[in-house]
């Protein structure tokens, strides 16, 4: 657990903020170390570990599975969802007072899940994900209820290019009144993109507007990929 708290700590989170103002998202390599990836694959088999499993396509999600984690978490996925939020936590702030929405998060995740709980939402929404070839995701937001967290996770478990082909990472962009906006991301193994969950504040000529945003993956065309997505904010179920 120390180790993870010291690479997330050591990064340039000054560097971080401002990517993530100027664009909703930011790659962070190096994360993960490989035996850390493989370890979080490996566990997925360990059907104790997981309160849920979803097959995506009987909801019409894409295709692949994903199953959500049940607490108590690790230590390594706690380690990395309190240090991150830390971080975080100000970009949200800013966002919200910018948008002028009235909302304000609290410095600490524990506080943050202190809110979910009072709201009803007790159940994790850490989930680890599977695609096979073929394998896809389609362009969606992760709410799962009416506390939210604007900004979340994924940690990547597999190398691109040698494990798997295809299976982008696609981040949408609706700006009002214009086409839509795709950003088409592949991070390398152990890499963390922290990205917005919903929307984000961009400057225009007459203040700040809502820019919306979706995410997902393309299709899998050879291998097989898995990625790690830790998601602040509890869920009703």
């Amino acid at each position: 657990m120390s180790n993870i708290i010291k690479r997330l700590e050591t990064q340039d989170w000054k560097d971080i903020t401002a990517t993530l103002h100027d664009r909703g998202f930011c790659v962070v390599d190096q994360v993960l170390t490989e035996e850390e990836c493989n370890q979080l694959i490996r566990n997925y088999a360990s059907p104790d570990l997981y309160r849920k499993t979803i097959v995506m396509e009987r909801y019409r999600f894409g295709s692949g599975e994903y199953k959500y984690f049940k607490y108590p978490l690790s230590t390594l996925i706690t380690a990395i969802r309190q240090t991150v939020y830390t971080h975080i936590a100000p970009v949200a702030n800013k966002w919200m007072d910018v948008l002028q929405t009235g909302k304000t998060f609290p410095d600490t995740h524990e506080e943050l899940l202190q809110q979910c709980q009072t709201a009803g939402q007790d159940k994790p929404t850490v989930l680890i994900l599977k695609y096979g070839v073929g394998g896809f995701n389609t362009l969606h937001q992760d709410l799962y209820g009416d506390i939210y967290f604007p900004l979340q996770i994924v940690l990547f478990l597999n190398e691109p290019g040698e494990d798997y082909t295809g299976g982008e990472f696609v981040l949408t962009e609706q700006i009002p009144r214009a086409q839509s906006k795709a950003n088409v991301l592949q991070p390398r193994k152990g890499s963390m993109l922290i990205f917005t969950t919903n929307f984000r504040p961009v400057k225009g000529s007459k203040g700040y507007y809502r820019v919306n945003m979706k995410h997902g993956v393309s299709p899998v065309h050879n291998g097989n990929r898995h990625t790690l997505g830790i998601i602040f904010h509890d869920a009703l179920s």
